[in-house]
């Protein structure tokens, strides 16, 4: 347990020391924001930094960073320290600069300012990349909440009729402006939120359950390798690509630059929260990693988050905590097809503004989420969660870009390029053992990973250095 409040007493300190130190090196300042510059009453509007942090929290927080922490916790209490510094260092870091960035040029999105950054080339490979993750990501979010809602009423309300429901919800959370839906509902889904987790939490400390300590010892039952396999099945709570696709979309509704911290790099790190107490409230309940693997693979996901909950709280607060874990990722998989329906819209330059036009979007996006709900979810996530990473490694080197060519102070752009580093090792190591990628063994993958990793590593000191003697 101790491992456990030290974890949250990082976060915390995280967000006051290195956020600061991120939000210093990006200089935010009192320039009007698109909210204003840019407000047409469908996706630029101001929102109040309260209302505009539970939006972005609920965008990012999907069933991410709680079957992904329940699936690393797997791997043992190492877990933590890969949600906690991941998320510092890297998440938080992610989530502000693309938001902030996107905010730079007019609430663009990621794949719009890859183009900036990157090239015409690596523009039209996002383009096609994001809107494919934000597809898989609006499906597998639609799958897990309507297993759990199937759960909790009479059998006559089955998961495919919970499918549907939740699709014609997302054709509205889509279409209508922002403040229709999305700004009425989750500032409630967000107290939701907030008491599940604590829920957990209390249920955990009053139950007497057992919280190990951090150990670097893998402890995954079937011996996957923490290294890539947690850096990839913990995304969400730790530092993820999907939420690139979703600060932008807050970045249009900000009202001041110097919201920034509170907004993006705040709801990253209360996202990890999320993450800690179902990674502890997995292992603690199940008593041991394997007990906690087993409970994946016999009830899946959706069951074991059902069987901790119920379990931890009784009937009612279960059901209180399971509404909650729902809300989660309905409220992820709307945002995930409205930015799809944005960048397209970018693609297509389709004026927003007329209904007409994001239903020639919006419907054909929704389509091909329905058909995509029929695939095996175990599939659908594997391919998100690799996707989810890669597009992080992507995000990451265009904030890197950003500050090469917008700061004389090179050094300040290692906030980035670091962690871009990270990422681009464990994207790369992990497509190549994956059983889904060339499943290869140990003795190739590590090596082709960090040499792919070194390599754009030493192309970024070697520009930035260009870009020394050239300014």
């Amino acid at each position: 347990m101790i491992s456990l409040v030290l974890s949250f007493a990082v976060l915390i300190a995280g967000y006051f020391i290195y956020g600061r130190i991120i939000e210093k090196i990006f200089a935010p300042d009192d320039r009007k924001t698109p909210a204003y510059t840019r407000q047409d009453g469908v996706d630029f509007m101001p929102m109040p930094t309260w209302k505009a942090f539970l939006v972005q929290l609920l965008n990012i927080a999907g069933t991410g960073p709680i079957f992904g922490a329940l699936m690393g916790a797997c791997f043992g209490p190492v877990v933590f320290l890969w949600i906690v510094l991941g998320s510092v260092l890297a998440g938080g870091v992610h989530d502000y600069m693309s938001g902030m960035i996107s905010e730079r040029h007019d609430g663009a999105s990621i794949a719009e300012l890859s183009g900036i950054y990157l090239g015409k080339t690596a523009k039209w490979g996002m383009r096609l990349f994001s809107v494919l993750l934000l597809l898989l990501t609006g499906t597998v979010f639609v799958n897990s909440p309507a297993a759990l809602l199937a759960r909790l009423t009479p059998d006559t309300f089955n998961a495919a009729f919970w499918i549907v429901v939740i699709l014609i919800y997302y054709v509205l959370a889509t279409l209508l402006p922002i403040d229709k839906i999305i700004g009425k509902l989750y500032p409630v889904f967000g107290v939701v939120l907030i008491i599940m987790a604590g829920g957990m939490l209390f249920g955990i400390v009053s139950g007497g359950y057992h919280v190990p300590e951090i150990t670097l010892k893998d402890l995954h039952p079937q011996e996957l390798p923490v290294w890539p396999f947690m850096f990839v099945t913990v995304a969400c709570g730790a530092i993820s690509g999907f939420h690139a696709t979703q600060s932008p979309m807050v970045s249009k509704c900000i009202m001041s630059e110097k919201q920034g911290r509170r907004v993006f790099y705040g709801a990253m790190l209360s996202e990890s929260v999320i993450a800690l107490v179902w990674a502890a409230a997995g292992v603690a309940f199940y008593g041991a990693t394997g007990g906690l693997s087993n409970a994946l693979t016999e009830l899946g996901q959706s069951g074991t988050v059902y069987d901790i909950s119920t379990g931890l709280l009784g009937p009612v607060g279960g059901v209180l905590a399971i509404v909650g874990v729902i809300a989660c990722p309905i409220t992820s998989g709307d945002t995930a097809f409205r930015s799809a329906r944005l960048i397209l819209a970018e693609i297509t330059k389709l004026d927003q503004k007329q209904i007409k036009n994001r239903l020639i979007i919006t419907l054909p996006l929704l389509g091909a989420g329905a058909v995509l709900t029929q695939l095996d979810f175990n599939v659908l996530w594997r391919y998100f969660s690799w996707s989810n990473q890669t597009l992080a490694m992507i995000s990451l080197w265009v904030a890197t870009a950003y500050l090469l060519k917008t700061h004389k102070e090179k050094m300040v752009s290692l906030a980035t390029a670091l962690p871009a580093t990270f990422m681009s090792a464990v994207s790369m190591t992990y497509i190549l053992m994956a059983d889904e990628g060339f499943h290869l063994g140990k003795g190739i993958a590590y090596p082709v990973g960090i040499a792919f990793a070194a390599a754009l590593f030493l192309l970024y000191v070697y520009l930035g250095c260009r870009k020394h003697r050239e300014g």
